[in-house]
């Protein structure tokens, strides 16, 4: 048996027909439109149907009516202009040759994230890659809140020229751009590690420790520099931590509860887990804080550095393997060797100067409210509030995150 699948069939000439219905979206609708088609013996070639504010779209590429007899054409257009009256529709037919216009080399997916998304921007976005030889083949919207989130799938550029391009007007139209390769591997992402302080978590957690010792100031004072990439982390590091000694090692509980996740964190890491992705964070921050976190939220992977205890004090010296920059990108390919992960198909999140490595090293790196020298350096940068909406950089729709929950009983975060 000849199991080879038929090609649609079109007219001699190559002729279709673009059959568009548009007007007041209700049930029915696509059932009604292609009924109709299915008795005139058209085949389908492609179709597409959108629905905006209760507005229905809907367009279907056939074929001529068997025999490329132009009386039946004619009785099918005017069957479908009836047909859409009575629905209280407006109804077109286009004649022409051949299928839709196959999409260029260079295909990229770019994600556009606005709080708001002005049409100022879109403008211009669009304009920009209309500039490169760039066509946007569609759009798709992936949330309306905590932010917008649109999809374009763009081709006719390469996608660092265009990651470029875009990234310079998103920056005058403070706007958040995400330009990745079309094709599998951005599906296939399944290791998610992200930096903690100020990326994970609200805080620092080196000054909540130093609350505590009463030396804030001075610690906070060394940290920005060191995330500003002013000094060397690890120098930095072992300066804070001296400011530590003698502290009493019951803290560290204190310190826990004072531990804010950044809005969207939960959501973010339960949808990764939902979806088969393992996630991990690294840290120059301390284990003391960071066991809790893999514990609370069911992380797979961690590494972080380790404060010193002798007699129940911290002696103001850190333990092991000192986690900095390079230390990070290390666990990261560590991480993925572990997970049996590729690190094309990784993911890394960051805020930091310390992070930068960990965000080269990683198939996709995200600066999360990043420091400028950050922002310019990583794949993407994402400057809203809400850590869930890396979510929308792979692709994955607000309406699906909450549909999930609603299957779990997952309140909405």
């Amino acid at each position: 048996m000849d199991t080879t699948p038929t090609q649609p069939r079109t007219a001699d000439d190559g002729r279709t027909l673009l059959v568009k219905v548009f007007g007041k979206d209700r049930p029915g609708l696509t059932t009604g439109l292609f009924t109709i088609l299915a008795e005139f013996g058209v085949d389908v070639i492609d179709f597409e149907q959108l629905v905006t504010r209760g507005r229905i779209t809907l367009c279907a590429l056939v074929t001529p009516p068997a025999g490329g007899d132009q009386a039946v054409e004619g009785a099918l257009r005017v069957t479908v202009h009836r047909w859409a009256e009575e629905h209280k529709l407006q109804a077109e037919i286009i004649s022409g040759t051949g299928d839709n216009r196959p999409r260029a080399e260079g295909r990229s997916h770019v994600t556009v994230l606005g709080s708001p998304l002005t049409a100022a921007a879109v403008a211009a976005l669009a304009s920009r890659i209309t500039e490169a030889g760039g066509n946007i083949d569609r759009v798709f919207r992936l949330a309306k809140y905590p932010v917008t989130a649109v999809e374009l799938a763009v081709s006719g550029v390469p996608t660092e020229e265009l990651r470029a391009l875009l990234a310079r007007e998103a920056a005058v139209q403070r706007v958040d751009i995400a330009v990745v390769s079309a094709g599998l591997e951005r599906r296939a992402k399944r290791l998610v590690v992200m930096d903690v302080d100020s990326t994970l978590i609200q805080d620092e957690v080196i000054e909540l420790f130093a609350a505590h010792a009463g030396c804030e100031a001075e610690v906070a004072e060394v940290t920005a520099a060191a995330m500003r990439g002013e000094l060397d982390f690890a120098e930095s590091l072992h300066a804070r931590v001296a400011l530590l000694a003698g502290l009493d090692a019951s803290v560290v509980d204190k310190v826990r509860t004072e531990v804010r996740l950044t809005p969207g964190a939960r959501t973010l890491i339960r949808t990764l887990q939902r979806l088969g992705y393992q996630v991990g964070i690294v840290s120059g921050g301390f284990t003391q804080v960071t066991d809790y976190l893999v514990e609370l939220l069911g992380l797979d992977f961690a590494a972080a550095n380790t404060l010193e205890t002798v007699d129940g004090k911290f002696t103001g010296r850190v333990t092991g393997e000192i986690v900095d920059r390079a230390g990070k990108a290390r666990w990261l390919t560590r991480f993925a060797e572990q997970a049996r992960v590729p690190l094309a198909q990784t993911v890394a999140i960051g805020d930091g100067a310390n992070d930068l490595d960990m965000l080269n090293a990683a198939g996709l790196g995200v600066a999360f409210n990043a420091k400028p020298v950050v922002r310019e350096a990583a794949d993407t940068a994402v400057n809203v509030p809400f850590l869930d909406t890396v979510l929308y950089l792979l692709g994955i729709t607000r309406e699906e995150v909450e549909a999930a929950d609603d299957l779990h009983g997952t309140p909405h975060e």
